[in-house]
């Protein structure tokens, strides 16, 4: 895989950051995907298109339409009968939540009552989010794990004068956010966990910024949809947890969150998505030693790839037989395998 040529457009842009004093960092630039490995995969695709609400590319394809969450692809292999080991949580508005259940003919299971299947068995937990107060002056902010907004735009002056608005205020208010701007219009994304007390309430000083967030978009002549944000997270089930996290944190460059009562590691930028572990039975020989159906790939620049390399085996990972220069094949000390694969700069 070749990435396309500058365009003149692009030149443009890192001449522009060259004139603001701005260096750019490739060693933090990755992009993860998700493989579902399957013996019918046009079985499985409307599944994943509805509970992720996602648009279909190419024959065997899924992509966020903002491009902000994981792509997913489905290869052909033999069928594995027993439950996989990595499962993923999206995290939805509740009418949404509500439609893909129905749209899915499927009743809700598992220990949290959200939990979907593919046909394979494949588990998605479609979790409803919430309000991120009862507020009229936040009613554009939804807790999706993350606190979120989303206002479409037109075109990109309205795009740029909101994100420089919310970044105004929250220098202001001492907060950091996540101001993404696509084509079609502006996310704003407090991180997972960010706007919160640590006891599960929306913190004062977070719930006055989204205020004025929402005034400002509102002035800008901007409504927000409801519709269009989400939150993704992988889950990886393991018997040695800090063993197989620990292998996670290298071979992504992401940080471990040092909450006691949780696993996650998550991208210090907040680019891509959590990951988080849950405890197996180790005496479950059988779905151990199974293949997992699912698995990553792992997007990177050709001369960062060594280092990630070099990183997770010595977090205690190995390198494949077959692997190439191109594209290497990781598996943790459980089994767990990632993709990483090398794209040349332009």
């Amino acid at each position: 895989m070749i990435p396309p040529r500058p365009t003149r457009s692009s030149r443009a842009d890192s001449a522009a950051a060259r004139d603001l004093g701005l260096a750019a960092d490739p060693a933090v630039l990755q992009t993860v995907r998700l493989v579902i490995e399957t013996a019918d995969g046009p079985l499985l695709l409307p599944f994943w298109r509805t509970v992720l609400a996602y648009e279909p590319v190419g024959a065997d394809g899924l992509r966020d339409p903002s491009r902000r969450d994981p792509g997913l692809s489905f290869r052909p292999s033999p069928h594995r009968p027993l439950r996989d080991r990595i499962h993923v949580d999206v995290v939805r508005a509740p009418d949404a939540v509500e439609a893909a259940r129905a749209a899915v003919e499927q009743k809700p299971f598992g220990p949290y009552g959200v939990a979907l299947a593919d046909a394979d068995g494949n588990e998605v937990d479609v979790v409803p989010g919430d309000r991120l107060s009862p507020r009229p002056e936040t009613a554009d902010w939804q807790v999706l794990f993350a606190a979120m907004a989303f206002y479409p735009v037109d075109r990109p002056a309205r795009a740029a004068d909101l994100a420089s608005a919310v970044a105004g205020l929250a220098d202001d208010a001492g907060l950091p956010l996540m101001v993404d701007l696509r084509p079609d219009g502006v996310t704003i994304d407090g991180g997972k966990d960010q706007w919160e007390d640590g006891e599960g309430s929306a913190t004062p000083r977070f719930v006055d910024l989204a205020g004025r967030i929402q005034t400002a978009a509102r002035d800008l002549g901007l409504s927000a949809d409801p519709t269009r944000p989400r939150f993704v997270q992988l889950g990886l089930d393991a018997v040695d947890l800090p063993a197989v996290r620990a292998f996670w944190a290298a071979v992504l460059g992401y940080s471990e969150d040092q909450r006691p009562f949780l696993t996650d590691i998550y991208d210090p930028r907040r680019l891509n998505p959590v990951l988080f572990f849950q405890p197996m039975d180790a005496s479950d020989a059988e779905r151990r030693r199974q293949r997992n159906r699912v698995h990553l790939e792992l997007f990177v620049a050709d001369d960062h790839a060594q280092t990630r390399v070099d990183a997770a085996v010595a977090a205690g990972g190995r390198v494949l037989a077959g692997s190439t220069a191109e594209r290497r094949t990781l598996v943790d000390p459980e089994g767990n395998e990632v993709a990483l694969v090398s794209l040349r700069r332009q």
